[in-house]
């Protein structure tokens, strides 16, 4: 057995209590932890960063204070500051502090705004509204001892030179969702400890007590900002092997210093395919014909491999209609690609789980079970000592990677979790967790509250089918409140998702604005037929209602009228869907690869 490297060290942590001192000339970031006199200084004029000290600052100043620094970020007016103001605190992990952070303030260095013309000033007030949009999305946590970047098996997997790196250089890039607006820090080793390292995803931790032994019990779901976006806008995967909507997701349990880890990942189908928004409920998903599959699905599983193991897939898409050609192209690739290292599962979750059987996801658990035993989990003793370690994931899959996916997530982290209570002896022989209400109740709430995060990041909504992830079934009110949040959905899709879209190229450096730019591109011209075809849409069906309520001399009179403007407004409901995809809320910043 080996001895697992420390999973938290205070040698790398970035400052805790910070002040922000802000004058015409510069901003000081003052380290106000015990015995620090660090002071950083960033120049409003040369955007120069410096470390200096506390006497340096001039007592003029205005002091607040703060609570992390996200990072910097060049607009039309120049260079601003983003920095953490409100933080809530969500609990402890061996003993560090892990922390959401609730509120943030945007600091232009720039102290006027008179050297930009009207236009400039309006993009410059949209790209501001992009960022507080991206900010003011559910999510944030950051640590300022601990890597909430890794799982518990990663961090023990380290070398001493690891552990003595700052958060800054050892958090894994795929998860620090401020990695662009923290460039110019990276650079500089001496200003780490001013850095803070921010993921986004969701946390929940719990002290929970069965047989009336206590142990904690957390979860932690980590959202890659690499192919980050929003949901019909962001499919497959890019050239790099990243796939869209990737979150890797951690149960952790600690008894008695003895530390228990479950990982298993989502992400979408990992080869070239898109599903554009185009006023249709649901757009029909269209595979590229003109690219390379293989290379980039062959990085996807060759990264996943290093990163994980042995890779299980499991697909939830339907096996017929629209969804049919993804699941045979996703086989037929896995087949092809002949890798020992990763297999390969379908389950057509909504044939099998219709008219309520949701008991027949027991099929599936049955089918994965012997592959479940065979990866495992991590886990270390209380002496440090490394007991057995996860071989392989679930790679979990539907449309979304989301509503369906989260379910079979939630079954099979429970499955693990009976297995580590078991060894840990929480749990007695033959006993399961199902019969602990108490725990079963707080198990059961915390992956429904994972699935809303991850859908409202992703989706702009809150999951779907989590009354069976809370309650253990399906019920007539879960059913209308899918129903809401489909609709809710299709409007933010087709009309909003555009800017959010945006609002994330922007906050990740996907696009970078260029202050000398003279066409942006937020001023695009829209066609005539945007502007004018709604309008005739909504001028005669308001003439069809008008004539059916005052109708005319004679019957055959009123008809004629009624059928005229019905047919006019029918007619032009359907030219606007068959041009779809004009009237759409469409990213503007950075062009997506068209796989139309």
């Amino acid at each position: 057995m080996a001895t697992a490297a420390p999973v938290g060290t205070t040698a790398a942590a970035a400052y805790a209590s910070l002040k922000l001192h802000i004058t015409p000339e510069k901003f000081y970031v003052e380290a106000c932890d015990d015995g620090a006199d660090d002071v950083l200084a960033i120049d409003r004029v040369s955007t120069e960063v410096t470390l200096t000290v506390k006497k340096d600052v001039p007592p003029s100043a205005v002091t607040r204070p703060i609570f992390g620094i996200l990072g910097t970020i060049r607009l039309v007016a120049g260079t601003y500051l983003l920095v953490i103001t409100k933080k809530k605190k969500v609990g402890e992990i061996f003993g560090h502090a892990i922390w959401k952070a609730t509120d943030f303030d945007i600091l232009s260095y720039k102290k006027t705004m008179l050297h930009l013309t009207d236009i400039q000033l309006q993009d410059n007030k949209v790209f501001l509204s992009m960022l507080n949009h991206v900010l003011t999305v559910d999510g944030f946590y950051f640590s300022t001892t601990y890597d909430l970047t890794h799982t518990l098996q990663r961090l023990a997997n380290t070398s001493p030179e690891f552990q003595e790196m700052s958060l800054l250089e050892r958090a894994d890039p795929r998860f620090v969702w401020n990695g662009h607006l923290l460039r110019e820090f990276i650079a500089q080793p001496e200003i780490h400890r001013f850095a803070t390292p921010v993921m986004h995803g969701f946390i929940t931790m719990h002290s929970c007590s069965i047989n009336g032994k206590c142990f904690d019990w957390l979860l932690i779901s980590r959202r890659s900002c690499f192919r980050a976006g929003v949901r019909y806008y962001v499919r497959g995967i890019d050239s790099e092997g990243h796939a869209a909507n990737f979150v890797e997701t951690e149960q952790i349990v600690h008894y008695k210093g003895s530390k228990a880890s479950f990982v298993q990942t989502r992400g979408s189908i990992p080869f070239f395919w898109s599903q554009r928004p185009n006023l249709k409920y649901k757009p029909k998903p269209q595979i590229s014909k003109s690219v390379n599959h293989m290379d980039g699905f062959q990085r996807h599983f060759d990264s996943q491999i290093i990163s994980y193991g042995k890779q299980m897939i499991v697909n939830l898409v339907n096996q017929k209609g629209s969804e049919k050609p993804l699941e045979q192209t996703f086989s037929k690739m896995v087949n092809n690609m002949a890798n020992g290292m990763v297999r390969y599962v379908a389950f057509d979750f909504h044939k099998e789980c219709s008219r309520m059987r949701w008991d027949r996801l027991q099929i599936l658990m049955d089918q994965l079970a012997d592959q479940q035993d065979e990866f495992s989990y991590f886990l270390v003793d209380s002496e440090g000592k490394t007991v057995t370690q996860q071989e392989g994931t679930f790679r979990s899959n539907c449309m979304d990677c989301l509503d369906r996916t989260n379910v079979i997530q939630s079954l099979l982290a429970r499955r693990s979790l009976q297995a580590q209570l078991q060894r840990l002896g929480v749990l007695h022989v033959g006993q399961r967790i199902e019969e602990q209400a108490d725990f079963e109740k707080i198990y059961k709430n915390a992956w429904a509250d994972n699935a809303n995060a991850c859908a409202k990041q992703y989706a702009g909504t809150g999951a779907l089918k989590t009354d069976y992830t809370r309650t253990g079934k399906r019920t007539q009110w879960g059913l209308i409140m899918d129903g809401w949040n489909s609709l809710i959905r299709y409007y933010k899709n087709n009309f909003s998702d555009g800017f959010r879209q945006d609002a994330i190229d922007l906050f990740l450096g996907n696009y970078s604005v260029d202050e000398v730019e003279p066409a942006s591109p937020l001023h695009d011209k829209k066609d005539w037929k945007f502007l004018a075809l709604p309008i005739i849409m909504v001028v005669a069906f308001s003439m069809c209602i008008i004539c059916l309520l005052m109708a005319g001399d004679t019957w055959t009179e009123t008809l004629a009228y009624v059928l005229f403007w019905g047919s006019a407004s029918f007619g032009t409901f359907a030219i606007i869907l068959y041009n779809g995809k004009d009237f759409v809320d469409a990213p503007k910043l950075v062009q997506k690869e068209k796989m139309d």
